[in-house]
């Protein structure tokens, strides 16, 4: 394999880098774009700008819509018993999908 770029990163103790500068304008990637990394047989990597289609959420959304749509009488709203429970399960709960792991959850 022909090589136009080489350049290094480090891995921190939980196991994050940070793509460097050339290699984001090299792929034209912006803060919270998507990346796939494919791993051949010979152990070497490849970067790449993720699509973002997913053909099994597409898949999934269409049969959902489908049924939707061919079987109107089954949709039925949540309970407000479900929805208090629910609600009562995650009060007080924050999320940060961007931020780092915590150590017990790596």
């Amino acid at each position: 394999m022909s090589h136009l770029l080489r350049v290094e990163s480090t891995l921190t103790d939980r196991y994050q880098t940070t793509i460097p500068e050339l290699v984001r304008e090299s792929l034209n990637l912006s803060k919270r774009d998507k990346i796939t990394y494919t791993v051949g047989e010979d152990g070497s990597v490849l970067l790449s700008r993720a699509d973002e289609s997913d053909p099994v959420l597409g898949g999934f959304l269409s049969f959902i819509a489908a049924d939707i749509r061919n079987n109107p009488k089954n949709i039925k709203s949540i309970s407000s018993d479900l929805l208090e429970r629910a609600q009562n399960l995650v009060a007080g709960m924050t999320l940060d999908l961007e931020g780092p792991l915590s150590p017990e959850d790596e």
